[in-house]
């Protein structure tokens, strides 16, 4: 079978690889981002997918709008039966869809209809979710809304970090990719309809999201904490006075209560911080200008005194 890859995010390496290495899969092209500016020095950079591709000696084309009508040429002179699309990062339109006689199909990192869009990872974590999973779909017009092929579930670890999740299920939607492809192959594939009725559509994370909002209880702001790493990363402003900033990495929920804000304790572990519901014990942070240090570190660091209100 003749297939067009098209991703860009980490999520789609271990997807290329499982690919890559079936002898009757033959990847007559594949299509990821342009290289972008990254880092403090704003140096151009390949995108995870590029850079992997590139390292398994693969040749990788960069549209820089997958709409084009070049681009629309060259997928054609490829003449792929199918197209396969993990976190591309664009939007695909009909006109490159239609191609290939088979469709385009793409892997999604929530059990759909549930977490569309562009955060599903993070977002399940930050909510609280204790299972999540892996969906292959068809893609279409509308974002994540296409019948689903075939889908896997998965259990969400009671600490376990979006960043960790993240890469356990590319691995897991690898293979389930790489079954839905040979279903397609055989002609044993059936596609099952989504019920939008029960759909929900996450946004696009921004740095204000990991804005520490006290008024939550603990155990939604340390879901938060687990679920936006590795970014934006959860943060709080030490003081109105100081203007300094604080990101906490881990944290762990504690019963005693206390004003949202204020600073409990500055003892033991960590300093004890007050919220909506229970306390939250800061386990792991970084000041602004330092590396990461244990909470205890902190304290000793006399970055935080009891009584403080945090904004």
């Amino acid at each position: 079978m003749n297939m067009v890859f098209m991703g860009s995010d980490e999520i789609a390496c271990p997807s290329l690889r499982q690919l890559a290495a079936r002898s009757d899969y033959h990847l007559v092209g594949i299509v990821s981002q342009p290289d972008r500016p990254q880092g403090r020095n704003k140096k151009p950079a390949p995108c995870a997918l590029k850079d992997f591709a590139e390292g398994l000696g693969l040749s990788v084309y960069t549209p820089e709008r997958i709409g084009s009508g070049e681009v629309v040429t060259q997928i054609q002179a490829w003449h792929p039966e199918l197209i396969v699309v993990v976190a591309y990062g664009q939007y695909i339109p009909e006109k490159i869809l239609s191609i290939p006689p088979r469709g385009a199909i793409n892997l999604h990192p929530s059990l759909l209809p549930a977490y569309r869009g562009a955060s599903p990872i993070q977002q399940a974590v930050a909510h609280g979710e204790t299972e999540t999973g892996v969906t292959i779909l068809y893609v279409s017009k509308e974002m994540d809304a296409g019948d689903i092929l075939l889908q896997e579930v998965t259990r969400i670890g009671e600490e376990e970090l979006a960043v960790d999740l993240g890469k356990r299920l590319a691995e897991s939607g690898a293979r389930l990719l790489e079954k839905a492809i040979d279903q397609l192959r055989l002609g044993t594939a059936k596609a099952v309809p989504q019920d939008s009725a029960f759909a929900t559509v996450v946004h696009k994370l921004t740095k204000e999201d990991g804005r520490i909002n006290w008024q939550l209880s603990a155990r939604e702001i340390n879901n938060r904490i687990r679920g936006f790493q590795p970014w934006p990363i959860c943060y709080l402003e030490l003081g109105k006075a100081t203007g300094r900033w604080l990101r906490v990495y881990r944290a762990r929920v504690e019963g005693e209560s206390g004003e949202p804000g204020r600073v409990l304790s500055v003892k033991g572990e960590g300093p004890l911080v007050g919220t909506g519901g229970g306390s939250l014990r800061l386990l792991e942070v970084q000041p602004e200008g330092k590396k990461r240090m244990s909470g205890s570190a902190l304290v000793c660091g006399r970055y935080l005194t009891e009584g403080l209100m945090l904004g």
